[in-house]
This record gives structure tokens, sequence and C-alpha cells, in this order.
């Protein structure tokens, strides 16, 4: 029988700190999700799955200790420099 354990990440204050301070000249606020790790036990399989940030009904993913944001999917990728330019383009 396989057996998966989940464990909640914390996200990191600093980048928590970074996208509200972001959002804040942008006049929205996100809904952040914290992320998890998945393990099955007795082996060394693992899955990361990033934290969810919700901003004006988009779904960003972001990981800790990173500088890059992903928009909806893993394959589209911004730097947080350039999260405010978007979050300005959406409207």
């Amino acid at each position: 029988m396989v057996i998966i354990k989940y464990e909640k990440i914390e996200m990191e204050e600093a980048l928590k700190n970074k996208i509200e301070f972001i959002c804040g000249f942008c006049n929205t606020s996100p809904i952040i999700y914290n992320g998890s790790i998945k393990m099955i036990e007795h082996t060394n399989l693992q899955y990361i799955e990033p934290h969810r940030i919700i901003i004006k009904g988009i779904t960003f993913l972001a990981f800790n200790y990173e500088n890059t944001i992903y928009i909806e999917n893993l394959n589209n990728a911004i730097t947080i420099n350039n999260l405010e330019q978007y979050i300005k383009s959406i409207n």
C-alpha cells in the first residue's frame, strides 16, 4: 500500500513581504496559500507543491528562496521585479 504524507511549507517572510509590497503599489491585495511537500513513505520520491498567490483572479506560483514567479503554470515565468508591471497590465 502506498502511503503519501503531506507536510505544509510556510512561505518565506521576505518573499511574502515583497509580494504584499508590490500589490500595495497596484492597489490590490493578494490571497496567499502555502505550499506543501508530498512524500511517498519508504521511498525517496517527493513533490514540492509551490505557494499559490492569487492576484486579480490570476494564479501565480512561487517557491521559497527564488526570485522567479510563475504565471498559471511552470512554463510562464517572470522575475519578482517585473511583477508590478504585469499586474498593472492585467486590468
